[in-house]
């Protein structure tokens, strides 16, 4: 019989961020900017934000990559630092403008 660790409540999520794992993230600090964000959602005490890290998001010229649902919000170039203030900017119901590459519906694709 295989147990459960446990289940996130989804009763307060408001937020998911998507961190890619894939090869040119991981290069780019995956696993750093995972911590951090990880570490500013408990520092901000919040339940409203999910973190979970992905396979390859197929983005590797823009790594690190992380993607924001439901809004559809696509960053890139991320860093510890730019991961800690994406939660607080979340925390507020703001982007991050600096770090997107893409937004479902509102921007089209940054070009290089």
């Amino acid at each position: 019989m295989v147990q459960s660790v446990g289940n996130y409540n989804l009763d307060e999520l408001q937020q998911h961020i998507l961190i890619c794992h894939g090869s040119s993230c991981k290069k780019n600090r995956a696993e750093e900017i995972t911590a951090a964000i990880r570490d500013e959602v408990k520092t901000q005490k919040t339940s409203s934000i999910l973190v979970t890290r992905t396979e390859c998001l197929k983005r590797c010229s823009d790594a690190c990559n992380a993607v924001i649902y439901p809004a559809g919000v696509w960053y890139k170039e991320m860093t510890p630092g730019a991961g800690r203030k994406l939660v607080k900017k979340l925390g507020k119901g703001k982007l991050m403008k600096k770090h997107i590459s893409y937004h479902v519906g509102k921007y089209k694709e940054a070009t290089p």
